[in-house]
Order: structure tokens, then C-alpha cells, then sequence
């Protein structure tokens, strides 16, 4: 299934997308899509309730997309973990995952406005695979238990402030929690309608002129293993949103560094979760 939620920003209804691309109405059911209802069993009773026919239809003509998932409590990122993105940014090949945190109120729709931040010089583009959890881990025995963690995944543009994350601090954070920073979306499309996560395909173009064409088979580290690995560190709570890296092709690692300014636009795609488009602001 593919949830999504539409409307203004803090006014969201909650929908399902079937395969026939027609919007449900989930209001019924529950208030949002966010980590009570991931927690209480909410997409095995919209699947029950889909099957039994009990959703009525739902006009989305002309309502914004906003994030498929409310409020999530962290927001996790793995940095480096696609080998020709650290080849390409002179950066060694990490032996463990390196982590770091997205402010959680940096998440905003897939076609939501994105701003540049005042000073910045060097704002700059990551299209990646964002998995969102729907059940707690903690401590997991392994890799083989991640998947049943996952809710399901989406799009996710990891935008990065290279000067403020690699020359004010030598934490990434304050590069990567600028407001407006992580855009995800359209959807959060469940677990069971992807066969691989590690078979998809991440595409994002600049302005039309294309920059990454990229693989998850490329990962250094598996979702999985990311999951597994988290969870030996932290409580892995639903709802939260776990970025797993972007691939070769950002403005840091290209000639001439071709930084975002406003008023440029970028698209992205990975296979079977959708696209998102922004267009640049200042802040």
C-alpha cells in the first residue's frame, strides 16, 4: 500500500493510494499517518478495511502532498554509504556506518519549497532511500530482524549545507537541520510492495540536466544492517525516519561545484516509490 497525506501544513488527512492510483480517505480510521498509529496495528486495519470495502473515496485534485509520515521523533542519517559517493568526495570507504541526526522538523512534503540558508554558499542536493520504522527495535540479534522493523519506505532529499557541516563544526548537524531540509515523499509505500530494497534504482536531476543515477545495490552498508546496527545504539521508536545515503553525483565531489541557489529546481525518483520535485528559496 501507498499512504499519503494532503492538505496544508499541520492540517494533513491521511489517505491510501491503491494500485489504480485513486485516493482513499482514512480519516475514519485514524487522525494521521505517524508512529501511534505504525505502533497500534494501523496498516493491517487498512488493509482489512481495503478488503472489506469500508474507505470512501477521496478528491486530491489540487490539496498540497505533505510528508507521508507526522512528526517523526528523530530523524537518522548514515553518511558515506555508497562507495563512489566517498570516492568522489576523497573520503575514506567507512569500516562501520557513520551516523548523524536531521533535525525531525526538517521533514516537509515532496513538493514543498526548500529554502536556502542566509550565508550559505554552498547548499547542495542528496537523493536517498528513507526507511521508516514501524516497530521498536531494540537491541535486534541481527540483520535477519531489521525487516520486521520496517514499515515501509520513501523518498527521501537529504539537502546539505556543505560549509556549515564541514568547516563551522566538526559534527555534520548543523550542515544538515537548516529549515525546510528534508523533503520526503509522496509516499510511504509498505514493506511487502518492495521485493529488494537493495534493487532500486535513485535518479535526481538539477535544473533538467541530471546529476546522480545511482543503485541501492551500490550500498556499503544494507538497510538491514542499518537497522540491526542502530539498534545496538539507540531505541529505533515507529515513525522514525532513517536516511541510508545518498549515491555518486552530489555538487561537492563535480567540477565547479555547482551549488543550489534560488530558484533552481530538482527532481528526483527511486524505482516504485515515486518522485519529488522543489524549487529553491531564499530564507
Amino acid at each position: 500500500m501507498k499512504f499519503v497525506r494532503l492538505g496544508p501544513v499541520g492540517g494533513e488527512r491521511p489517505a491510501v493510494r491503491s494500485d489504480d492510483g485513486r485516493l482513499w480517505d482514512l480519516a475514519p480510521l485514524t487522525k494521521d499517518i505517524d508512529g501511534a498509529f505504525l505502533a497500534s496495528g494501523g496498516i493491517a486495519r487498512v488493509e482489512r478495511a481495503m478488503a472489506a470495502g469500508e474507505l470512501s473515496p477521496l478528491d486530491g485534485d489540487g490539496l498540497r502532498v505533505g510528508a507521508p509520515i507526522a512528526r517523526p521523533g528523530k530523524v537518522v542519517c548514515i553518511g558515506l554509504n555508497y562507495q563512489d559517493h566517498a570516492e568522489e568526495t576523497a573520503a575514506e570507504v567507512p569500516e562501520r556506518p557513520i551516523v548523524f541526526m536531521k533535525a525531525s522538523d526538517t521533514v516537509v512534503g515532496p513538493y514543498d519549497r526548500v529554502l536556502v540558508p542566509r550565508g550559505s554558499k554552498k547548499t547542495d542536493w542528496e537523493v536517498e532511500l528513507a526507511l521508516v520504522i514501524g516497530a521498536r527495535a531494540r537491541y535486534l540479534d541481527s540483520p535477519d530482524a531489521a525487516r520486521d522493523a520496517i514499515a515501509g519506505y520513501a523518498i527521501s532529499h537529504d539537502v546539505s549545507e556543505r560549509a556549515f557541516q564541514l568547516e563551522l563544526s566538526p559534527q555534520w548537524d548543523l550542515g544538515k537541520s537548516c529549515e525546510t531540509f528534508n523533503p520526503l515523499g509522496p509516499w510511504l509505500v509498505t514493506s511487502d510492495e518492495i521485493n529488494d530494497p537493495q534493487d532500486l534504482g535513485l535518479r535526481l536531476r538539477v535544473n533538467g540536466v541530471e546529476r546522480q543515477n545511482g543503485t541501492t545495490r551500490n550500498m556499503i552498508f544494507s538497510v538491514d544492517h542499518i537497522v540491526w546496527y542502530l539498534s545496538q545504539y539507540m531505541v529505533l521508536e515507529p515513525g522514525d525516519v532513517v536516511n541510508t545515503g545518498t549515491p555518486a553525483g552530489v555538487a561537492l565531489g563535480l567540477p565547479g561545484e555547482p551549488y543550489l541557489r534560488a530558484g533552481d529546481t530538482v527532481e528526483l525518483h527511486i524505482d516504485g516509490l515515486g518522485s519529488q520535485r522543489q524549487t529553491f528559496g531564499q530564507a
